[in-house]
């Protein structure tokens, strides 16, 4: 990897300057975008000849299909590999993956579980790289959360922020968050669910303003926005121990009715209602679910667009 290669790993990797331009970007791609047929491209066509590596690794929709309409609305190209598709399948080591992909691609997004691997390709990678998932961190994903905050709350440094459920990937991209943003985040799990303590360690050396309790009722209490995600991750086993944990973290009315009257509900999808969310919260007034989703392109052509300096 040389100096210059901008990637974008991880919230907690990224300096708050730049995570609030990447943002601004963002607000004003959308902004541009208003009123125009689903084929325009972007004035200019910043990223005209230029082409992303997308690797796949787990099963996806919303990363899969955001990225790619990202490269084309920017005048650019995408390229589908899935882990049958490449060498990595057969034994390939990530190093000399990274070193073959950057002589071919201008960008690499990967989708991956260990987050092992992301490092080590962005460490041998001469293009910039960028986290689209890891079973560690899902930082594209909260970056389109905190846009979509911005648009519907202003300062996110001023909202407290409630998680019910088990914490995961998406929780630890929060936490990184609120040290970034200022905003208090709130994450009620059962204990043996609960955050990693070298995650809250991080938290308490960055000054994140992050509380961790067994109760969802005091964590959604007086809430500007209150979250959940599905039970069991892709691939993950234990679906009878988890659910029986998880039943008293559901997000239901009586949940949301501890928030604020103007709260909004948030989930990164794909959703099971019955299960982490009743059907009358993530299809009534206050979801903004899909807000969410589409904010994913907006973020990641901002991303795309600062990782390859466009």
């Amino acid at each position: 990897m040389t100096d210059s290669v901008k990637h974008f790993l991880d919230i907690s990797a990224t300096d708050d300057a730049e995570l609030d331009a990447i943002l601004q970007s963002a607000h004003a791609m959308k902004q541009a975008r208003a009123g125009q047929p689903q084929g325009f491209v972007e004035p200019g066509r910043p990223l005209e000849n230029r082409i992303l590596a997308m690797i796949f690794e787990k099963p996806s929709t919303r990363t899969r299909v955001s990225f790619d309409v990202a490269m084309r609305q920017m005048g650019g190209q995408s390229l589908l590999l899935t882990g049958s598709d490449l060498q990595l399948g057969r034994g390939e080591t990530i190093a000399d993956t990274a070193r073959v992909l950057s002589r071919f691609v201008d960008a690499i997004m990967i989708r991956t579980f260990e987050a092992e691997k992301l490092a080590e390709l962005a460490e041998y990678a001469t293009v910039p790289v960028i986290n689209g998932l890891t079973d560690l961190t899902h930082p594209c994903q909260v970056m389109a959360d905190i846009m979509t905050l911005q648009e519907k709350k202003g300062d996110v440094s001023k909202l407290k922020i409630a998680w019910s459920g088990d914490s995961n990937n998406v929780t630890n991209s929060w936490m990184h968050a609120a040290a970034h943003f200022g905003f208090e985040l709130r994450i009620a799990s059962p204990e043996p669910l609960q955050p990693a303590g070298d995650m809250l360690d991080w938290c308490r050396a960055n000054s994140a303003n992050v509380i961790v309790t067994e109760d969802p009722d005091a964590a959604a209490d007086g809430a500007d926005c209150v979250m959940a995600d599905v039970w069991l991750s892709i691939h993950e086993q234990g679906e009878g121990t988890k659910h029986n944990l998880l039943k008293p973290y559901q997000v239901d009315e009586t949940l949301m009715s501890k928030a604020k009257e103007d709260a909004v509900f948030m989930h990164c999808l794909p959703a099971h209602r019955g299960e982490e969310v009743t059907a009358g919260v993530i299809d009534g007034p206050q979801s903004i679910v899909f807000d969410e989703t589409e904010n994913r392109l907006h973020v990641q052509k901002a991303i795309l667009a600062w990782c390859l300096d466009s």
